[in-house]
């Protein structure tokens, strides 16, 4: 088994839009700066892996429209292959994001290209997922192509369903770990057990580890934001603290920690070494703005505190 990371996930072209507030129901608002920037929680967790030393390939599609450069204008550039990628007729993946003054977001998705990563997109690439050490995947490109890519994956499957999207149960048990937090984890727990209580778990993240676990999850990794992170394998579940710095920007910031995790563990690291590697590059990304340009180099990461990789 190689070192390698497949990274199974969409591709965007963010358009970022600032408002003084949201507009109401017909009212047309005059918008502030508007950027067009790389995103894509594919993306992004692809070039969080390549910015952490790993060895990544991604599969996804791009359009061919201008918006494909964007999307991939930090990607090209990161050491990752992008072969996997197809360009397919129709638009680039699109999310347009307001930003008010108040600092809430509302957000489109408009998924464009990446809704043809299926599975008979996912299947042409068997040979690679077969032989990476990682298979990475979200909750942006169909189901069924996450599916595929979890049945031919013949290393470890990493699965932060982000959003969360109806995925076979044999899915989500196989994923070592899932990456939720406590939103996610809570609506996944449910996805598993109809009878599951979403307000009290989201309220209980050590219980909803819990209910995850007994669900039948290999482990779970759940993302607490400045609280840290929950690591559940076994029969532990540890505590990973958050590393303290003065946030800027936490855009990305779970897109991060989910490519650096994942990086470690093609290395071999155990679980709990990737997460406190992908806690500290994590942690770096939110003292920067944006989402993609935000995320440091493994170099940077050992730097922080003094801590190796």
């Amino acid at each position: 088994m190689s070192q390698s990371i497949v990274v199974v996930g969409s591709v965007n072209a963010d358009l970022r839009v600032t408002v003084e507030r949201h507009p109401r129901p017909g009212e047309t608002l005059l918008g502030g700066d508007g950027t067009v920037t790389p995103g894509g929680k594919g993306a992004n967790q692809a070039l969080a892996a390549a910015r952490a030393g790993g060895n990544v390939t991604m599969i996804g599609a791009v359009g061919h429209d201008p918006n494909a450069a964007a999307a991939l204008d930090l990607l090209r550039g990161s050491g990752a292959d992008l072969s996997g990628i197809a360009e397919v007729d129709g638009p680039t993946g699109v999310a347009v994001v307001m930003v008010a003054a108040s600092g809430e977001n509302e957000i489109v998705y408009i998924p464009g290209a990446n809704a043809t990563v299926g599975a008979d997109a996912v299947a042409s690439h068997a040979e690679l997922l077969g032989q990476a050490a990682v298979v990475l995947c979200q909750g942006e490109t169909p189901a069924d192509g996450i599916a595929r890519a979890q049945a031919l994956a013949g290393g470890r499957l990493v699965l932060n369903p982000a959003p969360v999207i109806e995925l076979p149960p044999e899915v989500i048990t196989a994923a070592d770990p899932l990456i939720v937090n406590e939103h996610e984890g809570a609506l996944v727990a449910r996805m598993l057990d109809p009878d599951a209580d979403v307000a009290a778990l989201e309220e209980d993240p050590g219980g909803c580890v819990g209910a995850l676990r007994a669900a039948g999850c290999r482990s779970v990794v759940m993302t607490l934001g400045s609280a840290g992170a929950l690591v559940a394998e076994g029969d532990d579940v540890t505590a990973i603290p958050a590393v303290r710095v003065d946030a800027v920007d936490t855009t990305g910031a779970g897109d991060a920690f989910a490519g650096a995790l994942s990086a470690r563990l093609a290395e071999g690291g155990t679980l709990l070494e990737a997460c406190g590697y992908a806690a500290r590059f994590a942690a770096l990304t939110v003292t920067r703005t944006g989402a993609q340009a935000s995320f440091p180099s493994a170099e940077e990461v050992a730097g922080l505190r003094g801590e190796g990789r």
